[in-house]
Protein backbone atom coordinates (compact mmCIF):
# COMPACT_ATOMS: atom_id res chain seq x y z
CA UNK A 1 0.00 0.00 0.00
CA UNK A 2 1.44 3.46 -0.96
CA UNK A 3 0.59 6.28 1.90
CA UNK A 4 0.82 10.06 0.93
CA UNK A 5 2.97 11.51 3.59
CA UNK A 6 3.36 15.62 3.92
CA UNK A 7 4.47 16.12 -0.35
CA UNK A 8 4.51 12.33 -1.70
CA UNK A 9 3.27 9.00 -1.60
CA UNK A 10 5.42 6.63 -0.30
CA UNK A 11 5.39 2.64 0.78
CA UNK A 12 4.24 2.17 3.60
CA UNK A 13 7.43 0.92 5.29
CA UNK A 14 8.58 4.01 4.80
CA UNK A 15 5.81 6.01 5.98
CA UNK A 16 7.50 6.87 9.07
CA UNK A 17 6.71 9.76 11.10
CA UNK A 18 9.47 11.54 13.41
CA UNK A 19 9.06 11.00 17.40
CA UNK A 20 8.88 14.54 18.03
CA UNK A 21 5.91 15.29 15.78
CA UNK A 22 3.31 16.27 18.28
CA UNK A 23 0.49 13.79 17.00
CA UNK A 24 3.37 11.19 18.19
CA UNK A 25 4.22 13.00 21.81
CA UNK A 26 0.37 14.22 22.80
CA UNK A 27 -2.55 13.13 20.28
CA UNK A 28 -2.13 17.07 18.81
CA UNK A 29 -3.86 16.89 15.71
CA UNK A 30 -7.20 15.76 13.56
CA UNK A 31 -8.42 13.29 11.16
CA UNK A 32 -11.38 11.68 9.16
CA UNK A 33 -12.56 8.61 8.03
CA UNK A 34 -13.89 8.28 4.76
CA UNK A 35 -15.42 5.42 2.73
CA UNK A 36 -14.97 4.82 -0.82
CA UNK A 37 -17.60 2.88 -2.74
CA UNK A 38 -16.53 1.97 -6.26
CA UNK A 39 -14.27 4.53 -6.53
CA UNK A 40 -16.79 7.58 -5.09
CA UNK A 41 -16.20 8.95 -1.91
CA UNK A 42 -19.33 9.46 0.16
CA UNK A 43 -20.17 12.37 1.66
CA UNK A 44 -16.40 14.24 0.52
CA UNK A 45 -16.88 17.80 1.15
CA UNK A 46 -19.28 16.64 4.86
CA UNK A 47 -15.85 14.85 5.83
CA UNK A 48 -13.27 17.64 4.54
CA UNK A 49 -15.53 20.57 6.42
CA UNK A 50 -15.25 19.07 9.35
CA UNK A 51 -11.70 18.61 8.98
CA UNK A 52 -11.52 22.12 8.26
CA UNK A 53 -13.45 23.00 11.06
CA UNK A 54 -11.43 20.33 13.62
CA UNK A 55 -8.49 22.00 12.82
CA UNK A 56 -9.55 25.58 13.58
CA UNK A 57 -10.84 24.75 16.69
CA UNK A 58 -7.15 23.57 17.72
CA UNK A 59 -5.57 26.46 15.59
CA UNK A 60 -3.75 24.21 13.49
CA UNK A 61 -3.71 24.95 9.40
CA UNK A 62 -4.54 23.09 6.82
CA UNK A 63 -2.06 22.49 4.84
CA UNK A 64 -3.71 22.59 1.14
CA UNK A 65 -6.81 23.84 0.14
CA UNK A 66 -9.98 21.66 -0.30
CA UNK A 67 -9.43 21.06 -3.95
CA UNK A 68 -5.89 19.97 -3.29
CA UNK A 69 -6.82 17.44 -0.36
CA UNK A 70 -9.94 15.94 -2.66
CA UNK A 71 -7.44 15.40 -5.62
CA UNK A 72 -5.34 13.68 -3.22
CA UNK A 73 -7.98 11.36 -1.69
CA UNK A 74 -8.90 10.17 -4.72
CA UNK A 75 -5.12 9.54 -6.13
CA UNK A 76 -4.42 7.55 -2.80
CA UNK A 77 -6.90 5.40 -4.58
CA UNK A 78 -6.00 5.41 -7.62
CA UNK A 79 -2.19 4.73 -7.12
CA UNK A 80 -3.56 1.87 -5.02
CA UNK A 81 -5.59 0.69 -7.59
CA UNK A 82 -8.71 0.81 -4.83
CA UNK A 83 -12.02 0.96 -5.25
CA UNK A 84 -13.77 -0.07 -2.32
CA UNK A 85 -12.06 1.03 0.35
CA UNK A 86 -11.33 3.17 3.73
CA UNK A 87 -9.36 6.43 4.06
CA UNK A 88 -7.79 8.16 6.86
CA UNK A 89 -6.63 11.31 6.81
CA UNK A 90 -4.67 13.02 9.56
CA UNK A 91 -3.17 16.35 10.16
CA UNK A 92 -0.61 16.53 13.03
CA UNK A 93 0.49 19.78 14.29
CA UNK A 94 3.85 18.59 13.39
CA UNK A 95 7.61 18.13 14.20
CA UNK A 96 8.79 20.15 17.29
CA UNK A 97 10.52 20.33 20.05
CA UNK A 98 9.21 18.59 23.57
CA UNK A 99 6.44 21.01 25.26
CA UNK A 100 2.89 21.63 24.86
CA UNK A 101 3.17 25.52 23.20
CA UNK A 102 1.58 25.01 19.90
CA UNK A 103 4.60 27.70 18.30
CA UNK A 104 6.72 24.79 18.83
CA UNK A 105 5.69 23.22 15.20
CA UNK A 106 6.23 24.94 12.45
CA UNK A 107 4.46 23.08 9.95
CA UNK A 108 1.60 19.98 10.34
CA UNK A 109 2.33 16.81 9.34
CA UNK A 110 -0.10 15.24 6.74
CA UNK A 111 -0.95 11.43 6.21
CA UNK A 112 -3.53 9.78 3.89
CA UNK A 113 -3.88 6.01 4.66
CA UNK A 114 -5.90 3.60 2.43
CA UNK A 115 -6.90 0.51 3.44
CA UNK A 116 -9.27 -2.18 1.30
CA UNK A 117 -12.66 -2.56 2.67
CA UNK A 118 -15.90 -4.24 1.42
CA UNK A 119 -17.90 -2.87 4.57
CA UNK A 120 -19.13 -5.65 7.14
CA UNK A 121 -20.40 -9.44 6.83
CA UNK A 122 -24.09 -9.34 6.03
CA UNK A 123 -24.55 -12.29 8.63
CA UNK A 124 -23.56 -8.81 10.98
CA UNK A 125 -26.04 -7.06 9.96
CA UNK A 126 -28.21 -10.26 10.73
CA UNK A 127 -27.13 -10.63 14.19
CA UNK A 128 -26.87 -7.46 15.51
CA UNK A 129 -24.41 -6.08 17.84
CA UNK A 130 -23.76 -7.08 21.47
CA UNK A 131 -23.43 -3.36 22.92
CA UNK A 132 -22.25 -2.29 26.48
CA UNK A 133 -22.73 0.66 28.79
CA UNK A 134 -19.62 1.34 30.31
CA UNK A 135 -18.48 3.37 33.46
CA UNK A 136 -16.21 5.87 31.18
CA UNK A 137 -18.10 8.95 30.71
CA UNK A 138 -17.84 10.84 27.48
CA UNK A 139 -15.82 13.97 27.90
CA UNK A 140 -18.19 17.17 28.64
CA UNK A 141 -18.27 20.37 26.26
CA UNK A 142 -17.24 22.27 29.14
CA UNK A 143 -13.60 20.27 28.51
CA UNK A 144 -13.54 19.47 24.99
CA UNK A 145 -15.40 20.43 21.97
CA UNK A 146 -17.05 17.70 20.63
CA UNK A 147 -17.02 19.18 17.03
CA UNK A 148 -12.93 18.62 17.14
CA UNK A 149 -12.41 15.17 16.01
CA UNK A 150 -9.18 14.93 17.39
CA UNK A 151 -6.34 12.23 17.23
CA UNK A 152 -6.31 11.79 20.94
CA UNK A 153 -9.01 9.37 21.52
CA UNK A 154 -8.29 8.13 24.73
CA UNK A 155 -11.57 8.38 26.13
CA UNK A 156 -13.30 5.84 23.32
CA UNK A 157 -9.85 3.82 23.77
CA UNK A 158 -11.18 3.35 27.41
CA UNK A 159 -14.65 3.05 26.76
CA UNK A 160 -13.61 0.44 24.24
CA UNK A 161 -11.48 -1.39 26.44
CA UNK A 162 -14.48 -1.74 29.11
CA UNK A 163 -16.23 -3.16 26.50
CA UNK A 164 -14.43 -5.67 25.79
CA UNK A 165 -13.91 -7.05 29.39
CA UNK A 166 -18.07 -6.73 28.84
CA UNK A 167 -17.67 -9.53 26.36
CA UNK A 168 -20.00 -6.55 24.50
CA UNK A 169 -18.84 -5.46 20.96
CA UNK A 170 -19.21 -1.65 21.86
CA UNK A 171 -19.45 0.14 24.78
CA UNK A 172 -22.30 2.76 25.05
CA UNK A 173 -21.02 6.29 27.29
CA UNK A 174 -22.89 8.18 29.08
CA UNK A 175 -22.82 11.93 29.53
CA UNK A 176 -21.85 13.04 33.10
CA UNK A 177 -25.11 13.38 34.59
CA UNK A 178 -25.72 9.97 33.05
CA UNK A 179 -27.65 10.06 29.56
CA UNK A 180 -26.80 8.03 26.93
CA UNK A 181 -24.48 9.97 24.83
CA UNK A 182 -22.20 7.64 22.04
CA UNK A 183 -20.47 4.47 21.34
CA UNK A 184 -16.31 4.49 21.40
CA UNK A 185 -16.82 4.84 17.57
CA UNK A 186 -20.85 5.44 16.93
CA UNK A 187 -23.82 7.29 17.44
CA UNK A 188 -26.47 6.02 18.99
CA UNK A 189 -30.42 5.66 17.29
CA UNK A 190 -33.21 4.11 19.30
CA UNK A 191 -36.92 2.93 18.24
CA UNK A 192 -39.84 3.24 20.31
CA UNK A 193 -43.19 3.17 18.62
CA UNK A 194 -42.04 4.06 15.43
CA UNK A 195 -40.50 7.07 16.58
CA UNK A 196 -36.59 7.35 16.17
CA UNK A 197 -34.86 9.18 19.25
CA UNK A 198 -31.05 9.72 19.48
CA UNK A 199 -28.97 11.71 21.93
CA UNK A 200 -29.06 15.68 21.84
CA UNK A 201 -25.83 17.37 20.22
CA UNK A 202 -25.60 19.31 24.00
CA UNK A 203 -24.63 15.99 25.63
CA UNK A 204 -21.06 16.45 23.53
CA UNK A 205 -21.31 13.81 21.18
CA UNK A 206 -19.81 14.05 17.51
CA UNK A 207 -22.19 14.62 15.25
CA UNK A 208 -21.43 11.62 13.07
CA UNK A 209 -22.07 12.47 8.67
CA UNK A 210 -23.94 8.89 9.04
CA UNK A 211 -25.79 10.35 12.02
CA UNK A 212 -26.71 13.28 9.66
CA UNK A 213 -27.53 11.13 6.60
CA UNK A 214 -30.07 9.14 9.23
CA UNK A 215 -31.76 12.59 10.05
CA UNK A 216 -32.36 13.54 6.48
CA UNK A 217 -33.60 9.80 5.57
CA UNK A 218 -36.04 10.04 8.68
CA UNK A 219 -37.35 13.72 7.42
CA UNK A 220 -37.92 12.24 3.97
CA UNK A 221 -39.81 9.41 4.88
CA UNK A 222 -42.10 10.92 7.68
CA UNK A 223 -40.43 8.83 10.40
CA UNK A 224 -40.50 10.88 13.68
CA UNK A 225 -37.28 11.83 14.74
CA UNK A 226 -36.24 13.56 18.58
CA UNK A 227 -33.08 14.60 19.18
CA UNK A 228 -33.12 14.04 23.38
CA UNK A 229 -31.80 13.19 26.59
CA UNK A 230 -32.09 9.44 26.78
CA UNK A 231 -31.46 6.52 30.30
CA UNK A 232 -30.03 3.53 29.70
CA UNK A 233 -33.85 2.65 30.80
CA UNK A 234 -34.86 3.79 26.70
CA UNK A 235 -31.84 1.38 25.62
CA UNK A 236 -33.40 -1.64 27.31
CA UNK A 237 -37.26 -0.71 26.79
CA UNK A 238 -36.69 0.05 23.05
CA UNK A 239 -38.32 -1.80 20.12
CA UNK A 240 -35.24 -1.23 17.87
CA UNK A 241 -31.83 0.24 18.53
CA UNK A 242 -28.66 0.86 15.58
CA UNK A 243 -25.47 2.13 15.51
CA UNK A 244 -24.29 4.29 13.03
CA UNK A 245 -20.59 5.64 11.46
CA UNK A 246 -18.80 5.60 8.36
CA UNK A 247 -17.51 2.50 8.19
CA UNK A 248 -20.47 0.01 9.87
CA UNK A 249 -23.26 2.43 7.93
CA UNK A 250 -26.19 1.16 10.18
CA UNK A 251 -25.88 -1.69 12.41
CA UNK A 252 -28.56 -2.86 14.23
CA UNK A 253 -28.21 -3.41 17.96
CA UNK A 254 -29.76 -6.75 19.74
CA UNK A 255 -28.61 -6.87 22.98
CA UNK A 256 -27.20 -4.70 25.73
CA UNK A 257 -25.55 -5.71 28.85
CA UNK A 258 -27.19 -9.16 28.57
CA UNK A 259 -30.93 -7.70 27.67
CA UNK A 260 -32.36 -8.60 24.71
CA UNK A 261 -33.71 -5.85 22.61
CA UNK A 262 -37.07 -5.60 20.92
CA UNK A 263 -37.70 -9.10 19.63
CA UNK A 264 -33.84 -10.09 19.43
CA UNK A 265 -33.70 -9.01 15.71
CA UNK A 266 -32.74 -6.31 13.59
CA UNK A 267 -36.13 -4.56 13.34
CA UNK A 268 -38.24 -3.41 10.25
CA UNK A 269 -37.27 0.95 10.70
CA UNK A 270 -33.67 -0.49 11.09
CA UNK A 271 -33.53 -2.24 8.06
CA UNK A 272 -35.73 0.14 6.11
CA UNK A 273 -33.15 3.01 7.07
CA UNK A 274 -30.11 0.80 6.11
CA UNK A 275 -31.67 -0.24 2.76
CA UNK A 276 -32.54 3.94 2.10
CA UNK A 277 -28.93 4.60 3.37
CA UNK A 278 -27.59 2.70 0.57
CA UNK A 279 -30.01 4.17 -1.75
CA UNK A 280 -28.73 7.65 -0.97
CA UNK A 281 -24.71 6.49 -1.61
CA UNK A 282 -26.27 4.44 -5.12
CA UNK A 283 -27.53 7.15 -5.61
CA UNK A 284 -24.83 10.49 -4.64
CA UNK A 285 -22.21 8.45 -6.01
CA UNK A 286 -23.79 7.50 -9.78
CA UNK A 287 -21.22 8.15 -12.41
Amino acid sequence: MRIFLNHRFVPEQKAVVSVLDHGFLYGDGVFETLRAYDGCLFRIDEHLSRLKESAQGLEITVPHPFPRLRRLLYQSLSVNHLHNAMIRICISRGVGPIGLDPALCRKPTLVIVPKTFNGYPVSQYRRGLNLSVVSVRRTPRQSVDPRIKSMNFLNNILAKIQAKQNHAEEGLMLSLDGHLAEGSISNLFLVKDRRLYTPAAELGILEGITRQVVIELAGKNRIPLHETRLRPSDLYKADECFLTNTSMEIMPVTQADGKRIGHGKPGPITRFLHEAYRDRVRWECRT
